[in-house]
């Protein structure tokens, strides 16, 4: 046994097909981990025959625990709310589409008990496309920042973490969500390992290169304070700009005893001081709307129904 208790959070969207193959896996996998644990699957309102799948697995496995939201929240509330409802000392976190095999379980847990508080099983090598690689590293580079940890850039979904880590994000309301930036809140004590990362082998992504930008939007305006830090230093840098740019004017006028003739000339300046203007008052409404949904108290997750048994999942 390599801990005491284990709890496994999987969000599930659309995986009716996977489902029975990652729960098959598991049933083998974690009795030889835990005396005590537990598969918590999220159903993130999946349009698919997911939701009957985890009716069943429940129905078939008193360790399983079935959870349904009202709507669609996204992967990380869907994340967020099944941490919340796990039971034990240990948590894992992994995908639906087998693409983060149950077999690497083990060296995540491994460690963890070395003294890291979080593990993360990154993949060897992305394989998704281009522009999804490439929308993939931004996200990281973003995380990296809201984050301000070291193993940033090499973070995923695949992940173990001590429980005690939930207290730093208890009281957290937000609609936007990172679980990442919400452990980083509680310590400082990451690690990654490389893992295999197999190609999925039923059914398609339905992440975009759109909502990993949008993602990455979120997180750096709603756990950093880099964009506005970037428009005053564009303010700073422009400001300059204009003192030297009135320092030529002079200049031309004392020496040649003309002014800087010619419209292209003020049309040009005036357009790169109105962009940077625009840009930074986008970056403060952006803040704005986030206060704005803060004060609104919209929930990250609402759930529908719970299925759990009450027998004993020791083993």
């Amino acid at each position: 046994m390599i801990t005491e208790s284990l709890s496994i959070v999987v969000p599930v969207y659309n995986s009716e097909g996977s489902l029975p193959v990652l729960l098959q896996q598991l049933s083998l996998l974690l009795p030889t981990l835990a005396p005590q644990f537990e598969v918590i699957l999220v159903n993130d309102a999946s349009r698919d025959g997911s939701g009957a799948a985890i009716d069943r697995a429940c129905e078939e496995h008193d360790w399983v625990v079935g959870i349904h939201l009202m709507r669609n929240f996204g992967q990380e509330n869907a994340q967020l709310c099944g941490i919340r409802s796990a039971r034990f000392e240990t948590l894992v976190t992994m995908d639906d589409d087998l693409q983060n095999p149950p077999e690497e379980i083990p060296r995540l847990l491994a460690k963890l008990a070395e003294g890291f508080d979080v593990v993360y099983g990154f993949p060897r090598r992305e394989s998704h496309g281009l522009w999804r690689d490439f929308a993939s590293r931004i996200t990281k580079l973003t995380l990296q920042t809201a984050m301000g940890i070291e193993v940033a850039n090499r973070v995923s979904n695949f992940r173990a973490f001590r429980s005690q880590l939930r207290e730093a994000f208890t009281d957290y309301r937000g609609a936007f969500v990172s679980v990442d930036v919400l452990l980083s809140w509680g310590t400082s004590r990451f690690a990654a390992i490389p893992v295999s990362n197999p190609p999925r082998p039923i059914g398609k992504s339905t992440f975009t290169v759109r909502k990993l930008i949008i993602h990455a939007m979120n997180m750096v305006t709603g756990f950093s304070t880099l964009p506005l830090q970037l428009a005053s230093l564009a303010g700073f840098v422009f400001a300059f700009f204009g003192f030297c740019l009135l320092l030529f004017v002079l200049a031309r006028y004392f020496i040649h005893g003309e002014p800087v003739a010619g419209f292209p000339f003020l049309a040009s300046t005036l357009s790169i001081f109105s962009g940077v203007q625009l840009f930074a008052i986008g970056i403060i409404g952006e803040y704005m709307a986030r206060m704005h949904f803060r004060l609104l108290d919209k929930p990250a997750y609402v759930t529908r129904t719970i299925n759990r048994k009450t027998r004993s999942t020791s083993r």
